[in-house]
Order: C-alpha cells, then structure tokens, then sequence
C-alpha cells in the first residue's frame, strides 16, 4: 500500500540506539555490532551505494544502487518498470527488504591463512520498503539521493521534469530494525604463531578524489563549483 507521510527527520527517540532484534543481533563477534543511531547515520552517509536484497518468485535477489537518508529514512529510486520498485507499491503493507551498506577500511593480514581479515564498518537495514507517491516527499527524496553523492549538487543541477517524474519510481525504509558492525585493529595470531617468519599487519585503504574531468561539450567559461573542488 503506497504510504503518503511526510518525510521524517528524526526518530521516535533520535537520541536513543537502534534496540536489537533478533535479526540485527549476530550470531558471531557480537562484540562487533552497534547500535548508536549517529555511528549508524555516519557509515551511511559515507557510502555512495547500497545492495538491496529481496525475494522475487521465490529467489532471492541482491541489488546494488545509489540511495539518500533523510533523518530516520532511507530512499531509494529507479525506473517504474524496476521489480523491487514495483512489487514495494503492489504488495501490502510493501516489499520486506534487507539494505546493507559496507566500507572496507584496512586488509588484515595474519601469520596465519586462518586469522587474515579485513578491518570494516557495515550497516544492515531490515524493514518494509513502502513506495513514495507524494510529490513533495518525491522531490526531497530525489534531491537527498543526488546531494548524498555529492552535497550541494542538486541546487546546482536542473530539477526532474514532469515526464522524468513520471518515469521514476521512489520506495522508503525506514530506519528502525538496524544493526552497525565494525572491525578495527591488527591480526589475532595464535600464540604458537608468534615467532613465524612472515610479516603481520594491516594495510590501510584510503578514499580519494582525483582531478575532476570535465565534459567535452562543456563551455570553458564554467569553473569548477566549490562544492566539487571541496571533495
């Protein structure tokens, strides 16, 4: 059933953590799972795309797409012939979906081929993906999806038309069934490992921003905006 809300910019509690449920608490490393809201907001808002994972005729299917978060909402667009985006304003109450999200902070490497690992932060999303038909909810949600790759860029772009609109489906998720996992540090080598002759460590991962490019049939005259210079 499409759902008409105004969009949300905080929880019921934004101040409180996410609570566990029996999905968001994992059967592994629990010391590793979070559940602050700002820690939780801070490894979205930092990844540029998302994998959605549904069920389509019985299978499961995974999906990688851009997405924005307002508040306590995550959105999601594509086309209207899109199946997720479909089924999210055919079924009711809406699509169950899992969204995750996973930045990949340093490679960990042990002495031993059983300890290797990689130091992560990650974000598991659980909830009902609800089409978006408002039009104004539409327009912000579109707007936060642009501004989420790059902030400033939808003031400095032109707008959707009504026929691009047309074209575009947006579903919602709701932040409230929510999980972050994080691995930090070096590797965990078994005593007995200690005095082998191979190197132990971790190798950082950096993300950077090269020179921008621009187009081929750009007028010369257009410098680069400050909020692309900032990046």
């Amino acid at each position: 059933m499409p759902d008409t809300a105004s969009p949300q910019t905080t929880g019921p509690d934004a101040a409180a953590g996410y609570q566990p449920t029996e999905r968001t608490v994992p059967t592994r490393s629990r010391d590793r799972a979070a559940y602050d809201r700002e820690l939780v907001h801070s490894i979205l808002d930092e990844a540029y795309v998302c994998h959605l994972g549904f069920v389509r005729d019985g299978s499961p299917v995974v999906l990688p797409t851009l997405f924005g978060r307002v508040g306590e909402r995550l959105y999601v667009h594509g086309s209207t012939g899109s199946r997720p985006l479909r089924e999210a304003g055919r079924t009711d109450p809406g699509l169950p979906v899992c969204l995750t999200v996973t930045h990949v902070d340093g490679l960990v490497l042990a002495r031993s081929a059983f300890h290797h690992s990689i130091n992560y932060r990650s974000v598991v999303v659980h909830g009902i993906a609800r089409t978006v038909t408002d039009p104004q909810e539409r327009r912000t949600a579109l707007d936060a999806i642009v501004d989420h790759v790059v902030p400033g860029r939808s003031a400095d772009s032109r707008p959707a038309d009504e026929k691009e609109l047309a074209a575009t489906a947006v579903i919602r998720l709701d932040l409230q069934e929510v999980s972050a996992k994080i691995r930090t540090g070096g590797p965990n080598d078994e005593p007995r490992d200690l005095e082998l002759p191979h190197w132990a460590g971790v190798v950082p991962l950096a993300h950077g921003y090269a020179t921008p490019l621009p187009s081929n049939d750009l007028n010369p005259a257009i410098a680069v905006p400050d909020y692309i210079a900032a990046l």
